[in-house]
């Protein structure tokens, strides 16, 4: 099931979207990175390019969850 979540992006309110599980993972990423995560939603946003902002977040947080999973990965 989504939940949705409201923030200012671009001086206007948007909605997104996402699984609770990918949610997790951008809150966590924000607290690793000491910023809220509306700051870590307006880089994302500012990055995605012509992507749907909902697909960025999802993106995101698969390549930081991978990136974490890389560096636990016995050599």
């Amino acid at each position: 099931m989504l939940k949705k979540k409201s923030v200012m992006l671009a001086g206007h309110a948007t909605s997104i979207a996402l699984e609770p599980e990918f949610w997790a993972e951008l809150e966590a990423r924000a607290a690793a990175s000491n910023i809220s995560l509306a700051a870590l939603l307006k880089q994302i946003d500012a990055a995605r390019g012509r992507r749907p902002l909902a697909s960025a977040c999802r993106v995101s947080a698969l390549e930081w969850a991978a990136a974490a999973a890389a560096r636990t990965r016995p050599e």
